[in-house]
């Protein structure tokens, strides 16, 4: 199977409003569908599959002025988002502008149903002009949908087939230590800064949010995360490029989110990062290993004990540098950590994965 990747390529404002009346369309099939669902669930006790509803939309295409790859589509997205979440009924898709429950504007498509250039894509008979950053006419679509973000701008989704990556030139190995002072701390003594963009803008937000003007609090949260979102791609890429082998630490972001760090962990983000960086790794060759990264803290790197003066729990999280009573080695405490997630990582490459 060829690897693929998704483009996302934003579209010129004036194609707004032909854009959103697609969009109402398609939220008008969408309801219908799970209406529809719903009732034959509750008279026969059994679900609807994509292809048995396709007799039910026959017709729906040239009626709403959407693409009939689009309707089929809708049924598909439905039948798997239904199983997925092993509900009789999902939630109804809104299509006012002014209720608070209003779902943004989203238009699946397959590859027969656009037309495609440097520049431009085309949908049945609307030609919508775009800011073409990656050439796409170069590339073979195989499935896409057009969606928008809080705050009305519209982008093209583009799922394409990824060329062949190069083999990896470099030859380095590192463990890395997530964290929430430091996004993370590489084994080589890297250490990738935490950039806290909500703190950063959260006085503007406050301002924003008193001032109930939701327009610059969407404004505001979609700058925060797009911030977010390219330091993160940035720090990946650079993790890539320059390692053959990166050792990940399981620390868990939904344990954290329930403690009084909640807010920090969400600023933080790295959860995306290690996403970003397994399907990276993925692409380009490298190996990628997430291992338990239990006592790693507390385990001196060098000797391989535990001694009396590690950082031990939550009590000790403020100590930064601590000295090792058994072999007299001091130790910064996350650069400690990232060693032994290293060490674990060649531990398993060198054991192997059992089978289940």
């Amino acid at each position: 199977m060829k690897p693929m990747k998704t483009l996302k390529l934003r579209i010129k404002d004036k194609h707004c409003k032909v854009l959103d009346q697609l969009a109402s369309e398609v939220n008008f099939v969408w309801n219908y569908v799970n209406d529809l669902s719903f009732k034959h669930l509750k008279r026969t006790g059994d679900f609807f599959s994509a292809f048995d509803m396709a007799k039910y939309t026959k017709g729906t295409s040239k009626l709403c002025g959407l693409h009939s790859q689009t309707v089929d589509a809708i049924r598909e997205e439905y039948a798997g988002k239904r199983k997925q979440f092993r509900k009789a009924k999902l939630k109804w898709r809104v299509s006012n502008k002014k209720s608070a429950r209003r779902s943004l504007g989203w238009i699946p498509f397959k590859k027969v149903a656009i037309k495609y250039a440097d520049g431009y894509v085309q949908y049945g008979k609307h030609q919508f002009m775009l800011w073409d950053s990656y050439g796409i006419s170069k590339y073979s679509v195989r499935t896409g949908s057009f969606v928008e973000d809080s705050r009305g701008r519209w982008y093209v989704c583009l799922v394409v087939d990824s060329p062949k990556a190069e083999k990896p030139t470099a030859t380095k190995a590192i463990g890395i230590d997530l964290g929430l002072k430091d996004l993370a701390t590489c084994s080589d003594g890297t250490v990738i800064s935490n950039p806290k963009f909500y703190r950063k803008y959260e006085n503007k937000l406050g301002i924003a949010q008193r001032a109930r003007n939701k327009k610059r609090v969407r404004a505001l949260h979609a700058k925060i995360a797009n911030c977010r979102k390219d330091y993160l791609h940035k720090a990946s890429t650079l993790l890539v490029k320059e390692n053959v082998l990166i050792v990940v630490g399981d620390l868990s972001a939904k344990k954290l989110v329930k403690t009084k760090m909640a807010k920090s962990v969400l600023d933080t983000g790295f959860s995306a990062l290690k996403t970003m960086l397994k399907y990276k790794c993925e692409n380009a060759g490298v190996l990628f290993e997430e291992v338990n990264e239990a006592y790693t803290t507390q385990i001196c790197s060098c000797c391989k004990k535990i001694s009396s003066s590690s950082p031990k729990g939550r009590v000790d999280l403020g100590m930064r540098e601590w000295t090792c009573q058994n072999c007299g080695t001091v130790w910064q405490r996350d650069l400690n950590s990232a060693l032994n997630i290293l060490a674990l990582g060649h531990e398993r490459l060198a054991v192997g994965i059992p089978l289940l």
